[in-house]
Order: structure tokens, then sequence, then C-alpha cells
């Protein structure tokens, strides 16, 4: 081992240190005091490379308040996680210099009580909601990209297929958002709001009906919109699930295949549908 990977292992762990820190202090109370834990091993990491490299580092604050805004926005779940997943590979460093000094044993072991705290411990708020988004989403992609399929093939007039789509899906979010009031006030979990739910499923039912819509009001051809409609709905697809395999610990690829092929089985239906309603019925506006 060379004084670089000292050094930059050394940089990792104040970095660390400082994303703990200022994540603990938006966290509740008993996801703090684990949290400042945690940091705490960390500082202690890093004050073992100190001794070794002799030099004083500092956190870069950039890296510090990109996970914070994450943690704001998106949960500390993925926030943390997500450092978690970069901490992997630091395990197997500490692992391979145990040899070569063996207080190195110790911070592998930390490192990995960590990610089993941060599993356990964590009540994230936003993952209570993470259900109604994937009912708003879902049934958007599913609904919208079958039936606009089908529209698209049976009338090749690229904004009467977006429009349709607007009227379909705002319509459509009101609905599901009522449907998932009701749902949530029979079955609520702990520290769940009915009326908070609700609106998480229909926003999310609205951005994907905007996400998928847009590529009709700017192709004026109708067949190019819609490889460009499936474009963004896998994109949509690949982002969300990416969240949640971090969040959730889950495994993404499962979960993206799981649901690209839902959605592109409804569409390919729909595909058939409007292709014989075009070809035997004639019908183009």
């Amino acid at each position: 081992m060379n004084l670089k990977e000292a050094l930059k292992q050394q940089q990792n762990e104040i970095n660390d240190f400082a994303v703990y820190s200022e994540v603990a202090k938006i966290s509740d109370t008993k996801n703090r005091e684990i949290l400042l834990k945690i940091a705490n091993d960390e500082k202690s990491h890093y004050n073992f490379w100190k001794q070794i490299t002799k030099k004083e580092l500092k956190p870069k604050r950039w890296l510090v308040l990109f996970y914070l805004f994450l943690a704001k926005f998106f949960g500390i779940s993925f926030s943390l996680k997500l450092l978690e997943k970069k901490e992997e590979k630091a395990q197997d460093f500490y692992k391979s210099i145990v040899n070569l000094y063996p207080k190195a044993k110790k911070i592998y072991e930390d490192e990995i009580l960590h990610e089993k705290e941060l599993l356990d411990m964590l009540k994230d708020p936003k993952l209570l909601y993470a259900g109604a988004v994937v009912l708003g989403m879902n049934d958007a992609l599913v609904e919208l990209t079958g039936t606009l399929t089908g529209i698209a093939l049976a009338f090749d007039n690229s904004k009467y297929v977006g429009i349709t789509g607007v009227i379909m899906g705002i319509a459509a979010s009101f609905s599901m958002a009522a449907s998932a009031y009701l749902e949530a006030r029979e079955n609520a979990k702990e520290g769940m709001n009915p009326k908070k739910y609700s609106l998480y499923t229909g926003i999310s039912y609205i951005l994907t009906t905007v996400i998928v819509v847009f590529p009709f009001f700017i192709f004026s051809k109708a067949k190019i919109a819609l490889i460009f409609m499936f474009f963004f709905a896998a994109l949509s697809i690949s982002i969300y699930n990416f969240y949640i395999s971090v969040a959730k610990d889950e495994n993404f690829y499962k979960r993206v295949k799981e649901m690209l092929f839902i959605t592109f089985s409804v569409s390919l239906i729909s595909f058939l549908i409007g292709y014989f309603v075009n070809r035997y019925f004639g019908i183009e506006i």
C-alpha cells in the first residue's frame, strides 16, 4: 500500500464523518443517536490514517452538500445507503491490509456494523409513501402507454393523441388519488397520512402523464412520438427503480424487468388493437 492509497482512504473517512454528522442534524432523535455514533467511528478511522500519513485533511464540502441534498429531498434511507454502496469497496480494502495494520480489523468490523445498523434502524417517512408513487406511476404508464399506442396507430395525428393523453391523465389522476385515499384509510400503516398518500399518488400520476405525452407535442408524426414515449417511459421506470432498489436494498434489475414487462405487454396488446382498427376500418385523422 502506498501513500496515495492511504490518503484516498483518509479522505473518504473524513468525508463520511461530515456526511453522517450533517444528516444527523436533520434526523429524528432515534436516528440521530445512531448516525452520530457512526460519525464518531468514521472520525476514529480518519485518525487512524492521520497517524500513518501525518497529514490533516478536510471534508469535500460539495460531496457533503450533495448527500445532504439527497437526504432532504429523497430521504435519508436513499442518501446513506447510496453512501454505503461506496463503503463496500472500503470493506474489501480494510480486509486486505489487516496483516499489515492489525487495527484495520476493527475498522473493517465497524464498516460491516454500519451497514447492518443502517438497514435495521432507519425509519424514513418518505419510504412510507413509496407505494403511492408506484401506484400512480405504474398505473399511468400502463394505462397511457397502452391506450396512446392504440390511438397513435389508429389516428396518425400527433397532437390529437397528445391532447387525448392529457385529458385521460388528468381525469385518471383524480380517480387514482381518490382510490388511494380510501385504500390508505382502510389499510393505513403506522405514521401514514391517507391524505398525503393520496396526494403522492395523484401527483406521480400527473407527472408520469406529462412525461408520456410530451413527445406528441414535439413531433408531428404520431409514430415517431410513440418511439420517444417508450424511451421516456423506460427512463422513468429505470430512475424510479434505482431509487427504490437503493433505499430498500432490493434488486434493481429484477424490479426494472418486471415493470418494463408489464408496461410494454399492455402496449403490445394496444398496438395490435390499433393496427387492426387502422387496417380494417381505415380510420385516419
